[in-house]
């Protein structure tokens, strides 16, 4: 009976694709989560099976357990399994940048930080002026706001940029910008119609091709990556402040957005195959009310 138990429990792809994470390292529910985008009680009831069939065992580690796979020789048959998993090599991924954030404690700091920034009222402490000293701070720069809707952010920028061009695919928007621009004499601040994933605007002129909440909206999101690094000039850099992936399927009406966000390793891998280089991403915000959006970061630069 424990090998029929065994079987059908192999059986299942979610449960393959657990094993397969803890045959590499000892992970928590939470990392679990985090790399398979599950529900936290759907992963602890997989781990509780697991474990009453003795594939898994777990210890604990400060406030948290953390799973293992039981060494009886089951490795040999999980990994040529891998190879049918079609999400294999992107749990793979995803669990290489969940191991950078174990190791990465001092970001931990700063997010629980930040959660903090603001909770209380303190006079002259808020998120506007600590963004207006940052632009401040900024050194003069051609950015290209892609994807800009009416500007407000390009608007930011320009305070502060040698010039901004704002692309949007909506000549309304367009036209609603230029006119904001031009009523507030903002005249390093110039707005085009295009698409993302062929802006127009002249290749190697750029020094910072920025996405802000528009990606999702990209019909290829991989191509309009591939195409804000034509914009740059060498040593230029790509941001990309978008939603994490999330099943909140309303969106898709409500905001008119093309995809549900994008993990962590998904954006790497879009960095990673257009040519950049040192590629990093960091979950920036977290909201508390339902739907629970996160806001993740990526950055890049053009070698």
């Amino acid at each position: 009976m424990a090998l029929l138990k065994s079987l059908k429990l192999l059986s299942d792809p979610a449960r393959l694709r657990i094993l397969l994470l803890l045959e590499r390292e000892e992970l928590s529910v939470a990392e679990l989560q985090e790399i398979l985008g599950m529900g936290q009680s759907r992963i602890s009831t997989y781990l509780a099976q697991l474990k009453s069939a003795d594939l898994v065992e777990d210890r604990r580690h400060g406030r948290n357990s953390l799973y293992r796979l039981r060494e009886n020789g089951l490795v040999d048959v999980l990994r040529p399994a891998a190879a049918e998993i079609p999400e294999a090599a992107e749990d793979g991924r995803a669990l290489e940048l969940v191991l950078e954030k174990r190791r990465d404690r001092t970001r931990r700091y700063f997010d629980e930080l930040a959660g903090k920034f603001g909770r209380d009222y303190i006079p002259g402490r808020s998120w506007k002026a600590l963004a207006e000293t940052l632009l401040q701070l900024m050194p003069p720069m051609v950015i290209a706001d892609l994807g800009a809707g009416e500007g407000t952010f390009s608007q930011l920028l320009a305070q502060r940029a040698e010039r901004v061009i704002a692309v949007d695919n909506s000549a309304k928007m367009v036209e609603y910008g230029a006119r904001l621009a031009r009523e507030n004499g903002i005249a390093n601040l110039e707005y085009r119609q295009g698409d993302l994933e062929a802006p127009p605007i002249e290749p190697g002129t750029v020094d910072l091709a920025f996405f802000s909440q528009s990606l999702h909206h990209a019909v290829h999101p991989d191509r309009a990556v591939r195409a804000a690094r034509e914009l740059l000039k060498p040593g230029g850099r790509i941001a990309i402040l978008d939603l994490k992936r999330h099943a909140f399927e309303q969106a898709r009406e409500l905001y008119a957005d093309t995809w549900l966000g994008f993990s962590e390793p998904e954006l790497r891998d879009f960095l990673a195959r257009a040519g950049f280089e040192n590629a990093r991403t960091w979950v920036v915000d977290k909201e508390k009310s339902p739907p629970g959006f996160e806001t993740v970061l990526a950055v890049g630069t053009r070698c």
